[in-house]
């Protein structure tokens, strides 16, 4: 119950920041959407952990500044590439290992990768992660298992 109680309140936060109209009959729409949402979520059993991953909140904000940082330097690294001309890109693909224990992990793993400029997650298996990058340097910089690393720890906590 805890769960849909936080789902509840985190779409209807979602809902006030996003709609920026607040006159009693929109509200009143959207009170009543966001009561359907967390009631059909609550039928279908799907409010769970992972759903609402409240375990990361107080671990998410050092990762936001830390992927933050992560899409500034590959931007940089991408706008270098593209001043520099076509003979500077060397495009690679690879399979990298991952030990991520839940397929949150593995979808933020995918979508940290992918939101950096230069390289894309084009598969997730069980235990490895295709990536595409513009430059064979930024395969192997996550080669390195810093991103893995990083979301294991957001994840589990240790």
């Amino acid at each position: 119950m805890r769960y849909v109680a936080s789902l509840g309140v985190l779409l209807l936060t979602f809902w006030l920041l996003l709609s920026g109209h607040y006159t009693v009959l929109l509200t009143s729409l959207g009170v009543l959407s966001v009561g359907l949402v967390t009631w059909i979520a609550h039928r279908m059993a799907v409010a769970d952990h992972e759903m609402v991953p409240l375990h990361l909140t107080s671990r998410l904000p050092s990762y936001w500044a830390w992927l933050s940082i992560e899409v500034i330097r590959s931007s940089l690294k991408v706008s270098r590439l593209i001043i520099q001309g076509r003979k500077s890109l060397n495009p690679a693909m690879g399979s990298l290992p991952h030990q991520q224990t839940s397929g949150m992990g593995e979808t933020l793993l995918a979508n940290s990768i992918t939101l950096t400029p230069g390289t894309l997650a084009v598969r997730v298996n069980d235990d490895r992660v295709e990536i595409h990058a513009l430059n064979a340097d930024s395969l192997e910089a996550l080669g390195s298992g810093r991103f893995a690393e990083r979301i294991r720890k957001l994840d589990t906590g240790r």
